[in-house]
């Protein structure tokens, strides 16, 4: 698979991620009896992680791979915060859109 495809697959999860983040909130308030399961954000960052390596294993930016893993980190933190602490940090939502900024930057750089 392509360096750009691994693009496509994490800016697609850091969105899903985001809108994942932003509607549930919101859901929550409705009685339907549903809770939040941090494990799915956990899957989330586990797609995440998988895409930046498989997206910076072979390019030469620097800035990139900091904006990307930094991003990570800031998701990374999030989501041990709310497994450990049950609460949730608004540190998911600066990573979520640095991933897909990064990945964004990344797949418009690509020689075509």
């Amino acid at each position: 698979m392509k360096s750009k495809n691994y693009d496509l697959i994490g800016m697609s999860a850091a969105f899903l991620c985001m809108i994942h983040c932003v509607i549930f909130p919101l859901l929550i308030f409705i009685p339907i009896g549903i809770s939040h399961n941090p494990y799915i954000d956990l899957a989330f960052l586990l797609l995440g992680i998988w895409s930046v390596y498989k997206t910076t294993k072979n390019n030469h930016s620097i800035l990139l791979k900091y904006v990307l893993w930094g991003s990570v980190a800031l998701i990374s933190f999030s989501v041990m915060v709310h497994i450990l602490f049950h609460w949730h940090s608004p540190t998911m939502y600066m990573g979520a859109a640095g991933l897909i900024i990064g990945h964004f930057i990344n797949f418009r750089n690509h020689k075509h």
